[in-house]
């Protein structure tokens, strides 16, 4: 690919996400991003917002939207073609969404050839833990002590902060580092093929090369940074709808554990923030009218223009064959 050609998609890549940021702030919704300092910089932070009062996007969205339809909640933590590895903090109260920081600096995805940033709005299910100390059955791995990872693979470029409703089509199981780590397929409900897609089969019927597509991102991604490949279960295979629904539901029963306090030791020993405003029987629970709590401190919305970053995050890598 041509310096004038990655110019171009580098380009177009700003343009979503400019036109994300205006979606986001001409759209209803009873969620809202609170933008705390500059993009790029540690101490940038978007809380999550309901009406005017923050709220916790590990705990206190629920994971359901319409139970009875199965829709579900997931809030995005990094849009499409953009490279920040944005994510919860599990650990900050209310769990503010923020860069991941590695050594003491931002830690960017790279641009593995022909894949530009997050090839799909990236985020997280509400309400949901892989718990460390369980095994899985079937994957021979503990979970990785995260809310339970989400690819929304709709065509509208999300943006950091964005509460999406979606439907379940499939998932993956990457193995990273000893660790199950889950990514379950989705679509926004409100996508032009939301109708047409049901379950993992029909992604590749309607988009197809986009499983295979997802598999390859997965496994190379970490590979620019001197890493190996990452190993799926499964041989990599999606498993459906089915066999995702019950894998949600089982990691929103251990967050159902973690946040009333079941397993109290865990919230210890991962060094889990609880705090919310929701699940009256947590010990976590917080009053938003307590001028002593944790609530009260939090910061007000605070918007400065993006700091730059360095050139070689644009840089684009080709990974041959010989290397994975």
């Amino acid at each position: 690919m041509s310096a004038a050609a990655n110019r171009r998609l580098a380009q177009t890549a700003r343009q979503l996400s400019a036109q994300a940021i205006h979606y986001s702030t001409t759209m209803s919704s009873p969620y809202s991003p609170r933008i705390v300092g500059a993009p790029n910089t540690l101490d940038h932070r978007v809380l999550i917002q309901q009406g005017s009062n923050v709220v916790s996007p590990f705990h206190d969205i629920p994971l359901f939207a319409d139970q009875n339809s199965g829709i579900l909640n997931m809030v995005v933590e990094v849009p499409r073609w953009t490279n920040a590895k944005m994510e919860i903090s599990k650990e900050e109260p209310f769990n503010p969404i923020k860069q991941d920081i590695k050594r003491g600096k931002l830690r960017f995805v790279r641009n593995c050839f022909p894949h530009h940033g997050y090839i799909w709005n990236y985020g997280a299910f509400p309400q949901t833990w892989e718990d460390p100390a369980s095994m899985h059955a079937e994957t021979k791995a503990k979970g990785d002590n995260d809310p339970l990872d989400v690819c929304e693979i709709g065509e509208q470029v999300g943006y950091v902060g964005q509460v999406k409703q979606v439907k379940v089509l499939g998932i993956m199981a990457l193995l990273d580092e000893g660790e199950t780590d889950w990514k379950v397929l989705v679509v926004d409900i409100d996508d032009p093929l939301a109708s047409k897609l049901n379950d993992i089969e029909d992604v590749e019927r309607h988009l197809p090369g986009l499983i295979r597509a997802t598999n390859e991102w997965f496994r190379i991604y970490k590979i620019p940074d001197g890493k190996p490949e990452n190993a799926f279960a499964f041989s990599g295979e999606a498993k459906n709808k089915k066999y995702a629904t019950e894998i949600i539901h089982e990691c929103h029963e251990a967050w159902r554990r973690l946040i009333t306090g079941e397993s109290p030791a865990k919230t210890a020993s991962y060094d889990l923030s609880i705090a919310n405003v929701t699940v009256e029987n947590s010990p976590g629970f917080v009053r938003m009218s307590d001028p002593t709590s944790t609530y009260a401190s939090l910061p007000a919305e605070r918007r400065e223009p993006p700091a730059p970053i360095d050139p070689s995050i644009n840089k684009w890598f080709y990974i041959s064959s010989a290397q994975v």
